[in-house]
């Protein structure tokens, strides 16, 4: 499947009208639900390939980030060989306690793996946590980035920004 027509099967799985109270409790007459493109075996299949392709050199981790971005961290790991971490918002208060699953990470160079970035918020408090580990954390992965205004965001915290798709990239595709 090539770039374009990936885009466009994304934006139509996701791509939701109707009336949606949105986050900032404003109405809207659309949605796009990340989660439908997620859950689709083929298409995050197909997000497993082409996104395989941005993944930094030298990376030796993969860190999912809570929620969306485990299984797009999951279905890369499969695809390169790279292990993987499923890092937590907030470290759990039972068992291991433990704010990171999975593999090691101090010492390592390891590539945040996140679904959709809007403003990058929460890929910083996840990136200091993950640095505080020990991980040496320079790049982010998203398979689509909603807002632009993101990349300054993530700049200012020494991380840069590869994205597979700009949400106006998703929704000129609905127009090819």
């Amino acid at each position: 499947m090539d770039r374009k027509e990936l885009a466009a099967k994304i934006y139509q799985a996701s791509h939701l009208e109707g009336s949606f109270k949105l986050r900032s409790g404003q109405t809207s007459n659309e949605y796009f639900d990340k989660y439908l493109f997620e859950s689709d075996p083929a298409l995050l299949a197909e997000i497993g390939i082409q996104v395989s392709q941005l993944i930094p050199e030298g990376t030796e981790v993969l860190a999912g980030l809570e929620m969306g971005g485990i299984p797009i961290a999951t279905v890369l790991s499969a695809r390169t060989g790279l292990p993987v971490v499923f890092v937590r918002k907030k470290a759990k208060e039972y068992g291991t306690c433990k704010l990171a699953e999975g593999t090691d990470i101090a010492g390592k160079n390891v590539c945040v793996i996140e679904d959709v970035v809007t403003t990058g918020g929460q890929i910083v408090l996840s990136t200091k946590d993950l640095r505080q580990l020990g991980a040496r954390v320079e790049y982010v992965l998203c398979v689509i980035e909603r807002d632009e205004r993101s990349r300054g965001n993530l700049k200012k915290e020494g991380l840069e920004l590869l994205s597979l798709f700009t949400m106006d990239e998703l929704k000129a595709s609905s127009k090819a």
